[in-house]
């Protein structure tokens, strides 16, 4: 299922403590992101759910628009090379950019009063549909304000900026693991 799942919204399990930091390690670095729980509850425990179990690992990023975003977390990109997702070619699965989790969750973007794309903010992709984020994700490069009414922050990078700048399509996502969390 991809990005344009249609049907029941996701409720994820996971319980949000408020105090998570998402590690992420890239093939360029490390970046570190103070995950919004208050403001974005409903991204926040979907993104730690899916980095518990591992989905994100070994993905690459597959958008990459200088002084605008570097976007990740499509599944569609695990058995690609980063060469042919820097190229944006089709892969076993998709193409990159239209694969997800398999299901939606509602957005946020309209209750979370720190909805603001700042440089370095993390945001949750969707397509058309406003309710249609799944695991797809982006970081700001630079400040985006005209996003904050269409589309939901749930964190901001603390650590590792210089790093953020550096990613490009077909750079690797090691891992993302999630510190302070509810199994911290």
């Amino acid at each position: 299922m991809g990005l344009f799942n249609k049907g029941a919204l996701y409720t994820p399990n996971y319980k949000v403590t408020g105090d998570e930091i998402a590690v992420f390690k890239t093939n360029k670095g490390t970046v570190k992101v103070k995950l919004d729980g208050e403001g974005a509850a409903i991204h926040v425990a979907n993104f730690c759910e899916l980095a518990n179990k591992g989905f994100y690992n070994g993905l690459k990023f597959h958008r990459y628009v200088s002084n605008f975003v570097i976007q990740g977390g499509d599944p569609n990109t695990r058995d690609m090379s980063s060469e042919d997702v820097a190229a944006g070619k089709m892969g076993p699965h998709g193409m990159p950019g239209t694969g997800g989790p398999g299901y939606s969750i509602r957005h946020e973007w309209d209750v979370n009063p720190r909805n603001s794309h700042e440089d370095g903010a993390l945001a949750m992709a969707r397509s058309q549909m406003p309710d249609s984020a799944g695991s797809q994700f982006y970081f700001c490069l630079g400040p985006q304000h005209f996003l904050d009414p269409n589309y939901t922050v749930f964190g901001q990078t603390i650590e590792g900026l210089d790093v953020v700048k550096s990613l490009r399509a077909g750079d690797t996502i090691e891992s993302v693991t999630i510190e302070n969390g509810e199994d911290a």
